[in-house]
């Protein structure tokens, strides 16, 4: 019969402590690069698979990682959780998804569900109505590691991974100025939410650098989505129609095409538009809609790398709280100057140190 593949076979052969050889596959901070490298690689060469129920048990985790999302119906966050998932399936976890569905609620009914210990570490993105954090540091209280991701509570003390939302949103209507836009208008959730603020002041700060009219009505806040639905299309249809239109969020924008479409609004003749936005139809609607593209997969990657350094216990004086990875500007047809040759797509990105 052929010898086990196990840790102490492992640890036989390289002269080591089972409990080494166990911290090296964990990739802890306690063990030397040397000694990882030596473990992983007559592991490789063994073809020794870990026991992950033994091991749960040992450790009392439930290798599962909880994920607290608005909602699901978003492009941006169907390649976060990508990201998410791309790193969890390398660490042996699964991922377990949650809905808040905009409410606060159920937002903190979940929080007080995963405080139970069925998961190891929560990333979340907060709900629009979200202003009193008190349920998400009950999970630090019961020891569970949380991370922050895009919309962050700031100055919590947690970790965030967030894009360059000011930068973004104030170069992107800097480009709707410069495409001949004189009477803007700025589509967007309540401001409770930090990418919400960050956005706003991008498109308020741009206006007054071009000595353009800045007061309240120039801002649409979308607290009831059928309310909002019939104030956007009061306003497309009056006497002063908008000429540009930025919506901080994506699902915003495809009211502005609905109404269009009804209203018999021409793209970008009448009005140019663009938004924040990971929809992977942009390039197909018609016209092409400009977007701010945000790093979507990548910020998923990173809160969950951030996330199984918390769980895992590894320490690092210099490693940051809170991560920006930048947006990209892809300009497409809905917001070109009649005078500018239509083309299917170019790209402008904005560059931001962390």
């Amino acid at each position: 019969m052929a010898e086990k593949i196990d840790l102490k076979r492992i640890a036989r052969e390289l002269n080591l402590a089972v409990s080494t050889v166990s911290r090296a596959l964990r990739d802890s901070y306690e063990i030397s690069e040397e000694t990882k490298q030596k473990v992983f690689a007559l592991a490789r060469q063994l073809n020794y698979e870990p026991n992950p129920y033994a091991s749960s048990l040992r450790r009392q985790r439930s290798k599962t990682i909880g994920v607290v999302l608005p909602e699901l119906p978003n492009n941006f966050f169907t390649h976060v959780v990508n990201g998410i998932e791309w790193v969890a399936r390398q660490k042996g976890y699964h991922v377990l998804i949650y809905i808040t569905h905009e409410q606060m609620e159920q937002e903190i009914s979940l929080i007080r569900h995963l405080q139970s210990g069925r998961v190891d570490g929560v990333l979340a993105s907060v709900c629009a109505g979200t202003q009193d954090i008190a349920h998400f540091r009950s999970l630090h209280q019961h020891g569970i590691p949380l991370v922050f991701f895009d919309r962050v509570c700031e100055d919590s003390g947690f970790p965030t991974v967030t894009t360059n939302d000011y930068e973004a949103s104030y170069h992107a209507t800097v480009h709707l100025i410069q495409q001949g836009c004189r009477h803007l208008y700025h589509l967007t959730l309540p401001l409770h939410l930090s990418i919400t603020r960050k956005r706003l002041q991008g498109f308020l700060d741009a206006l007054q650098q071009y000595q353009l009219p800045v007061n309240e009505s120039t801002v649409l806040i979308a607290k009831d989505m059928d309310l909002f639905y019939d104030q956007l299309d009061q306003l497309l249809c009056s006497t002063q129609p908008p000429d540009g239109i930025f919506a901080a969020v994506e699902k915003l924008v495809l009211l502005v095409y609905h109404i269009c479409q009804k209203r018999h609004i021409r793209i970008p003749s009448q009005l140019k538009v663009l938004a924040f936005s990971n929809l992977e139809t942009a390039p197909l609607l018609a016209p092409p809609l400009t977007t701010i593209t945000q790093p979507a997969f990548e910020i998923g990657k990173k809160a969950a790398e951030l996330l199984f350094r918390k769980i895992e216990k590894k320490r690092d004086i210099l490693e940051q709280m809170h991560y920006v990875i930048p947006s990209a500007l892809v300009i497409r047809d809905s917001t070109r100057s009649l005078g500018q040759a239509l083309s299917n797509q170019s790209a402008a990105e904005w560059i931001h140190s962390a």
